[in-house]
Order: C-alpha cells, then structure tokens, then sequence
C-alpha cells in the first residue's frame, strides 16, 4: 500500500496516509477531505557513509544511476 503526503485545503496541514484501493483519507486535524497530494521524497535504505563515502555532493552520479554522472532524474 503506498504512503501518501498531504496538504489539507482547509487548515494548512501537512501529513501522510497509507491509502486503502479508492479510500479517501481525511485530515486528521480537522476531518477534512478537500486535500492535495504532494510530491514526496523517498529514502534509500543503507548507510549514510557506506556509499557515497569520498564522492563530492551534487550532481555527481552519487545517486547510483548505472548510466553515470547527470543521469539522475533528481538532477
């Protein structure tokens, strides 16, 4: 089931829910269900230091596409 990042439409609030088929989530501040949907971030698991240890930060093929440095489609 995938996890989701809100905006609530009414009071402002940020959160995430894990949504169930066609369920719509509702804000947990206020039970609103007038939301938007937010691009999110995504975390690889592993090591902070166990793969880009030495490699300079940027655009520099750190992000581990095989295709090499300025591949990366965060770039």
């Amino acid at each position: 089931m995938p996890i989701f990042e809100y905006l609530c439409q009414a009071c402002g609030h940020r959160f995430e829910s894990i949504v169930q088929g066609s369920k719509v989530p509702e804000c947990p501040t206020c039970k609103n269900t007038q939301l938007e949907k937010q691009l999110s971030a995504f975390a690889v698991g592993g090591r902070a230091d166990s793969f880009a240890s030495g490699m300079p930060a940027g655009a520099c093929g750190t992000c581990g596409d095989p295709r090499g440095p300025g591949a990366c489609a965060i770039d």
